[in-house]
């Protein structure tokens, strides 16, 4: 099945952010109980992946109350691309003998734009790879530090720090670059692992290490959300900046390491909660879901 062409006069604007949007999630209905989850999953990815990169897939059986079968929520990052898809697969057999039920997702968690949380950084480099290309940006660690002694950075959970549980934290400065844009910009990432037992070195080690990969994907994801795509209507993309610009794009590296040393950047702003998804409360116009919860 071809993917549908672009209308040339069509143009979109993708973040960095896990995608909450109704125009974004598809409803895919009467899929019979003939294949496992896991080649469901196969056959309807293989299906929706035609029309543009997906965010989530999600294979569920149908309630108890219905007929035995499956259904799926698709997500994309892409409005035009979910509404394509829509268009081209509803009521179409794709890959079982009876058509299939698409549809729009009609209500879902209400999120404010400046409240939908950040893609992790896989899907950040996933997104990126699949419009700009492998080699359209670079990332580089510009600092990772240990600040586990810094004064006031543990003010908010000292008194709830047992005195045997040793804090390992660390912050992260990344920079990414756009290669055919000319375009820069920085994250941040603070992450704390807790090591129970002080006289094991080999915990201590692993835990070390645990706080310095997750700073280091914290500070990548969070440089990306100073980024937007713009995606024209002939498959071209430009960027822009978003509004979420702070005071490290416009220091250089050594004020960075200034700031560092010092301690004078409040860290407790970039201890960004986990970034997985959450769905609840979800109703799509079927007769046969109503309030899809997880």
């Amino acid at each position: 099945m071809a993917a549908a062409a672009w209308d040339p006069l069509e143009a979109e604007i993708v973040d960095f952010k896990i995608p909450t949007e109704n125009n974004k999630t598809l409803f895919v209905c009467n899929i019979l109980p003939r294949e496992s989850e896991a080649e469901i999953y196969d056959c309807i990815f293989k299906v929706f992946s035609e029309f543009g990169l997906l965010y989530s897939v999600r294979v569920c059986r149908n309630a108890a109350l219905v007929e035995p079968g499956y259904y799926t929520i698709v997500k994309f990052y892409s409005a035009l691309n979910a509404g394509k898809a829509q268009n081209a697969t509803n009521k179409q057999c794709l890959f079982q003998r009876i058509p299939l039920k698409v549809q729009m997702c009609t209500k879902s968690m209400k999120v404010r734009r400046e409240n939908q949380r950040p893609l992790n950084s896989i899907k950040c480099q996933e997104l990126a790879n699949y419009y700009l290309g492998f080699n359209g940006w670079c990332s580089r660690i510009i600092a990772l530090q240990n600040i586990s002694d810094a004064g006031g950075c543990e003010e908010n959970t000292q008194e709830l720090v047992q005195p045997e549980r040793k804090s390992i934290k660390y912050i992260c400065i990344m920079e990414v670059k756009f290669i055919n844009y000319g375009m820069c910009c920085r994250g941040i990432g603070v992450s704390e692992e807790f090591d129970q037992d002080a006289t094991d070195p080999l915990n201590f080690a692993l835990k070390l290490g645990r706080a310095q990969k997750a700073a280091t994907q914290k500070a990548l994801s969070d440089a990306f959300q100073k980024i937007l795509l713009v995606v024209l209507g002939n498959g071209k993309v430009s960027l822009q900046w978003s509004s979420e610009q702070d005071e490290t794009d416009c220091f250089t590296e050594e004020e960075l390491q200034t700031q560092l040393q010092v301690n004078d950047i409040s860290w407790s702003q970039f201890e960004h909660e986990g970034q997985e998804e959450i769905l609840s409360d979800l109703s799509f116009n079927t007769e046969t879901v109503e309030g899809i919860e997880t």
